[in-house]
């Protein structure tokens, strides 16, 4: 990646936890961005009776030094209640961490100096979600629209546009003060 001139380079949580460290430890070394998928992590993250929290993942993940991870989306297609979610991001992106039941998060925990990690919301967004995903998700997380883009009826660009349109429309509301969550979709229609 690094000699095609890329500045960001993807693996699979599946490629192991040793890997996914040497990987980080390469990136660094290489002023390169390691963006994690989270492929096959609901084998043992969504049981119910064994395995663990995908907030378990996240811990792993930033002390294994990558910088983006898939960490959900609330109204994409990915793990939906949006206080979980919220615990996730604030796992990634906090460096204190307090008691927060509703979230999740049952110890104070002090992160100190270790590098955050940028939460990713893929899989299934659209542009016509902006306001729940700034709502949900905040200001720090990489919003990667796929079939939300592509499927565009006026083609990719037009999607690609879409998406910048929309950012911008609910983020300017926001700012204005405006109730943009409850008015999203016709500010959306409006821009």
């Amino acid at each position: 990646a690094k000699e095609l001139g890329s500045v960001i380079c993807m693996i699979d949580l599946v490629i192991g936890y040793t890997a996914i460290q040497t990987m980080a430890v390469w990136a660094r070394k290489a002023d390169m961005i390691l963006h994690l998928h989270r492929a096959g992590n609901s084998t043992y993250s969504r049981q119910k009776s064994h395995g663990m929290n995908f907030r378990v993942i996240c811990k792993w993940m930033r002390m294994a030094g990558v910088d983006h991870i898939h960490a959900g989306t609330v109204v994409g297609k990915l793990e939906g209640d949006p206080l979980m979610i919220r615990g996730f991001y604030n796992t990634l992106l906090e460096t204190h961490l307090p008691v927060n039941l509703p979230q999740g998060i049952f110890f104070e925990q002090d992160w100190a100096s270790l590098r955050k990690v940028t939460p990713v919301a893929s899989g299934g967004i659209h542009c016509g979600q902006m306001h729940q995903l700034l709502d949900y998700l905040g200001d720090d997380v990489v919003l990667q629209f796929g079939g939300g883009t592509i499927g565009h009826p006026d083609g990719i660009q037009a999607g690609a546009t879409a998406n910048r349109v929309a950012l911008e429309s609910m983020v300017l509301a926001r700012n204005e003060g405006r109730d943009y969550v409850n008015e999203g979709p016709q500010i959306l229609q409006n821009a």
